[in-house]
């Protein structure tokens, strides 16, 4: 009587045991559902139509729309504010000669053709407003001047190469009225040369 007395205990533990494991396997694999159920404050992620991706094609401006700062004068502008005229866009460094070479040559080029826009734009992302004024006051550089932000330097690589951000090859991109643009020869452009290409077009 005892013998059956210990195995009817230990065949009621036994089931006591097991009861609880699945009980605890059962709550463990509902747990992760639960978390991921559409508590119904949010639209579940395949039927939202605003993704991650759409939001960043949104806001990303391309170059000729990008708010960017004359340092000469310290007024807000955009390329695209200068539509019905031609545009001169240099994109240089404070430390290239080659660039200071060429906006020397501007610097004429301006005097005896003063309806063409020139914007020198600085691509270096380790140089910042007050060095490109400087280096535009200290040349007598009028014109305008500004530091290319980060989305405008990538804008301008994605159109014309990475080669437009390499300062001692002297990019010069030139604009037309209707806004439409193409990138002119390596190396410094002299003032004949710039009227030819401007005679040229886009």
């Amino acid at each position: 009587m005892i013998d059956a007395k210990k195995i009817l205990i230990i065949l009621i533990t036994i089931t006591f045991l097991v009861g609880c494991s699945a009980a605890e396997e059962a709550k463990t694999t509902t747990t992760p559902i639960d978390d991921v159920k559409n508590d119904g404050n949010q639209e579940p992620a395949s039927t939202n139509p605003t993704t991650e991706s759409t939001k960043t094609q949104v806001v990303t401006t391309g170059w000729r729309d990008t708010t960017i700062t004359d340092v000469n004068t310290n007024t807000q502008f955009k390329i695209s504010d200068f539509k019905d005229k031609k545009v001169l866009l240099e994109v240089f460094a404070v430390w290239c000669p080659l660039c200071t070479k060429q906006q020397n040559i501007m610097k004429q080029f301006h005097k005896d053709n003063p309806d063409i826009i020139s914007v020198s734009l600085d691509a270096d992302p380790n140089e910042d407003a007050e060095q490109v004024k400087a280096h535009a006051t200290s040349h007598g550089f009028d014109w305008k001047y500004s530091v290319s932000p980060i989305e405008m330097t990538r804008s301008l690589i994605k159109e014309f190469g990475q080669g437009i951000s390499a300062a001692p090859t002297v990019p010069v991109i030139l604009i037309c009225e209707d806004q439409t643009a193409r990138k002119l020869g390596r190396g410094v452009k002299d003032a004949d040369t710039l009227t030819q290409e401007i005679a040229k077009g886009c």
